[in-house]
């Protein structure tokens, strides 16, 4: 009934969602432990009490409104998704058919694996460079119909650098360059001025991390005129309800607020990084909400098994190079202390000498 690339693949696998009446310690998902902006609930609830007969702007006027005002970006320039994830659709349906060739670090973003077998196209996978550093010289060599940098990247949470992803698009002239900078907010700076700088260039946002809006699914792209118009093409005609369009533009138009949690989170980083490290983890740096920590050559699956049993949720790539890590999103500090109370006699064996024994998978 259904294509036979369609019938060949595996689906994207998200990370555990408990079930209501659950009580688990959620820290697989990389979501924000603090709320968002009381604006938000205002607008959610007047809205709700408006037109929901009527369909929602096509383009989400407000929210875009709200982006344009932010980042000083021409309205033309913004595309609102449900979610960046659908905007990452919308990019791979109107670049990529049978056969093209898509390019992007590996280990990255496993959706755009699945994205890349949706559309028959084929994958160049190049792998990280060394500490983890995003392979953007080997990309460009690569000249593939789309090229894509998550930074930073997950599952590691390294920052490709603004002047080495001007090279790049550069180098790509005439094709597209997409930069998914889901969590840059964490991070030190950011690429987004590129899209305005070069013509092939797209700029991809979520409000899922940083504005504690996940379930709200709001995303934004950045770029050229001319790439919009064309995704406009393969857009859902009302991709965003009219509630997500108010909170969207209602949490953007709150930024002070959505900082303010960001710095809660990157000191909370910063202590857990050091405690990992302590306890015998090699753990690069991060510039996201989550840190990725390996005992190279264990596997980590037991550990993260035993996680779960006692109440707590890390993610663990078991198909990955990474299957020596588990990933842990930054909680509020009485999560951590969950956490690092439940993972010490896990790993309590993992001295310094014996993980550097291990060998390294990646």
């Amino acid at each position: 009934m259904f294509r036979a690339a369609i019938e060949r693949m595996a689906p994207y696998t998200p990370g555990e969602q408990p079930r209501p009446g659950q009580r688990l310690i959620k820290l697989n998902t990389n979501e924000n432990p603090y709320p968002p902006s009381p604006r938000v609930r205002r607008a959610i609830l007047a809205e709700a009490n408006a037109a929901l007969r009527l369909y929602p702007p096509p383009r989400a006027d407000a929210f875009v409104a709200a982006a344009a005002r932010l980042y000083k970006f021409p309205r033309g320039m913004i595309l609102a998704g449900n979610g960046s994830d659908e905007l990452l659709a919308m990019l791979f349906r109107a670049a990529l058919g049978l056969g093209d060739r898509v390019a992007y670090a590996m280990p990255t973003y496993s959706l755009y694996d699945t994205l890349a077998e949706i559309q028959e196209a084929r994958v160049v996978a190049i792998p990280l460079g060394d500490n983890y550093a995003p392979p953007l010289e080997a990309l460009g060599r690569e000249a593939a119909n789309l090229t894509i940098v998550c930074s930073p990247n997950s599952p590691c949470g390294t920052l490709a650098p603004a002047a080495g992803l001007d090279a790049l698009a550069r180098k790509l002239a005439g094709r597209l360059l997409a930069i998914d900078e889901a969590y840059v907010d964490f991070a030190g700076s950011n690429a987004l001025q590129l899209a305005r700088r070069h013509r092939n260039v797209v700029v991809m946002r979520t409000l899922s991390k940083s504005y504690s809006l996940a379930g709200m699914r709001l995303g934004l792209l950045f770029a050229h005129p001319d790439i919009i118009e064309s995704l406009l093409k393969v857009k859902d005609s009302y991709n965003l309800n009219r509630v997500a369009v108010a909170a969207g533009a209602a949490a953007l138009d709150d930024s002070a607020w959505m900082r303010r949690n960001v710095e809660r989170v990157i000191h909370t980083r910063t202590e857990a990084a050091m405690r990992l490290r302590a306890m015998g983890f090699t753990v690069p740096e991060s510039a996201s909400n989550f840190l990725l920590a390996r005992l190279p050559g264990r596997d980590m699956a037991p550990v993260a098994a035993a996680l779960r049993r006692r109440g707590i949720l890390v993610r663990h790539f078991p198909k990955s190079v990474f299957r020596d890590a588990l990933r842990i999103s930054i909680g509020a500090p009485a999560e951590m202390r969950a956490l690092f109370k439940a993972l010490a006699p896990l790993v309590g064996d993992a001295a310094p000498g014996r993980i550097a024994r291990g060998r390294r998978s990646d």
